[in-house]
């Protein structure tokens, strides 16, 4: 029906014109308006691929501009300061404040509603604790690396370049030497971007070995050697899986392969880049173990270590069985969760695949715990840290040690336009388009993303005085909070399971929800022993 009336609008709107040009000639001038407008019209009215623009000739156009720009009108006009998507204004304003310096207080009291099911609290004390001065830092790869690192309580996730701009690369990494905090490469490999910044960098290396691959898309030893020499270079991270696509592998077009990219990453100019789901390099527990191993010896004695979202309970528990089969050990394990990252993602991985972070913190812990091999293996939580009391819940869940990626680009200015996969990013973080990265100034950011790291260090000690803790080790469970139900709350001790250490190690003292997973693992392979 309105495909009509526009065409007979079309028809009035140049007669008109052409009548009123007898008497009045410069109204043609209008046509330089209109004539563009009507064709455009009319193509919408004739083409075949859109039903919304072929019914609603012109008028159909606006429902694409209204998605367009759907994020920002629920950013600026309608989301509250509580609402979460996916960071809540609340959060995004703290770090905002805390990367700039400003005031961090806030008036009137909580805009949270305590009664709301999932609210949580940490406990604090009435007796007085003495407050650190500075920020314990964490020892990794003390017993079993020639070169252990001295590491922060919160550092900077992995987020590639490619993903993230040069300078914004440049920044974080500068951002943490200034901070004295580490910067996770990703999987892109080390780029001139975080040699220029000069942070101690956790170089990650994923299925497809950049920074250490060989032609046929294979582990390089040599060229790893190389790399892992540098002095910038602290500690290796395998790459298993991450939150934002676990078992999901990643394709790197041809045409964003130019010269760097590919020197960089150690691929062809030009030509696509498949990073798989899994390693070839090993394909069972033991298997993985020997790598981390090979990696340490070949790296001078850095600590070693591995990341992944928790998929299948029985292959953690099979790579706990390796531990305690071989003797080998990794010197820390990342702990992603399910619910996604910075990274790109199919919607259903983002949102249906993996164990989500705490309960992957959780699950790790414990492992490790009934396994024996606690003490002698760090856990970093990855997944949503942002605040003090955020890197309080990871510590209370098992954590050793935390990482942020979404904090630490917000820290440096990202608005959560939600444009990190076009190449649009309208602030510069994530994109390679030099013209909107080129407003992201290094000297400008850097100071930011060290400032976010201080304060949120220091919220975490004043927190840690606050509920009677004198140490990070010390934080347990049962100081946290969270409710259940309007009328009911439960600590982190009750809500989580707990088991015994050593518990894995004696059949008569096995939970029961751990007995059948454990009798299922197997050193030898990652899939079930049926």
């Amino acid at each position: 029906m309105f495909r009509r009336w526009f065409y007979a609008a079309c028809i009035l709107i140049l007669a008109t014109v052409v009548l009123i040009s007898l008497v009045w000639w410069p109204i043609l001038f209008s046509l330089i308006v209109i004539a563009p407008l009507m064709t455009l019209g009319l193509y919408d009215a004739l083409q075949a691929n859109h039903a919304i623009r072929r019914n609603f000739p012109l008028l159909g156009r606006l429902r694409y501009l209204f998605e367009e720009i759907r994020p920002e009108i629920q950013q600026y006009f309608v989301e509250l300061n509580t609402d979460a998507y996916p960071i809540e204004r609340e959060v995004r304003s703290l770090i905002y404040q805390r990367a700039k310096g400003d005031l961090e207080t806030q008036p009137f009291g909580t805009q949270r509603d305590t009664n709301a099911v999932g609210y949580e609290w940490v406990a604090h004390a009435l007796v007085e604790t003495e407050r650190l001065d500075q920020e314990p830092r964490v020892e990794i790869g003390k017993d079993r690396c020639a070169k252990p690192y001295i590491a922060s309580r919160l550092n900077i996730s992995a987020m590639s370049y490619g993903s993230l701009s040069p300078h914004a690369i440049e920044a974080l990494s500068e951002g943490a030497r200034m901070g004295n905090f580490a910067h996770n490469t990703g999987e892109g490999a080390i780029s001139p971007y975080h040699i220029r910044g000069g942070g101690d960098l956790i170089w990650q290396i994923g299925t497809g070995y950049f920074g250490c691959r060989d032609r046929d898309g294979g582990f390089d030893v040599s060229k790893f050697r190389e790399n892992a020499s540098r002095n910038q270079v602290r500690m290796i991270e395998i790459k298993l899986s991450q939150g934002a696509k676990p078992g999901h592998g990643g394709v790197l077009p041809g045409m964003k392969v130019n010269k760097e990219i590919a020197e960089i990453r150690g691929v062809p100019i030009g030509q696509t880049v498949v990073s798989p789901p899994r390693h070839r390099t090993f394909n069972t527990p033991k298997g993985l173990l020997e790598f981390v191993e090979r990696l340490r010896e070949e790296s001078g004695g850095k600590p070693v270590g591995f990341k992944l979202c928790i998929g299948r309970r029985v292959e953690m528990l099979a790579i706990c069985k390796a531990m305690l089969e071989t003797g080998m050990r990794p010197d820390f394990i990342t702990v992603d969760g399910g619910e996604g990252g910075t990274g790109a993602a199919p919607l259903e991985f983002a949102n249906a695949v993996g164990m989500p972070a705490r309960d992957g913190w959780a699950f790790t812990h414990n492992a490790l715990v009934g396994s024996g091999l606690r003490d002698d293996i760090k856990i970093i939580a990855s997944g949503k840290i942002m605040t003090g009391f955020h890197m309080i819940r990871a510590l209370a869940l098992g954590a050793d040690l935390c990482n942020s990626a979404r904090g630490m680009m917000l820290a440096l200015g990202c608005i959560q336009a939600l444009r990190c996969n076009n190449d649009t990013c309208p602030t510069g973080v994530a994109t390679q388009n030099k013209a909107l990265y080129n407003a992201l100034v290094v000297k400008d950011k850097a100071p930011r993303v060290h400032r976010f790291h201080e304060a949120t260090i220091e919220s975490l000690l004043e927190l840690l005085s606050a509920i009677g803790v004198s140490r990070p080790e010390d934080i347990t469970p049962d100081l946290v909070y969270r409710r259940v139900s309007d009328r009911h709350i439960m600590s982190f001790d009750e809500l989580y399971e707990f088991i015994p250490a050593g518990s894995l190690l004696d059949d008569t003292e096995i939970p029961s929800l751990w007995r059948k997973e454990w009798a299922r693992a197997s050193a030898d392979a990652f899939s079930v022993v049926r």
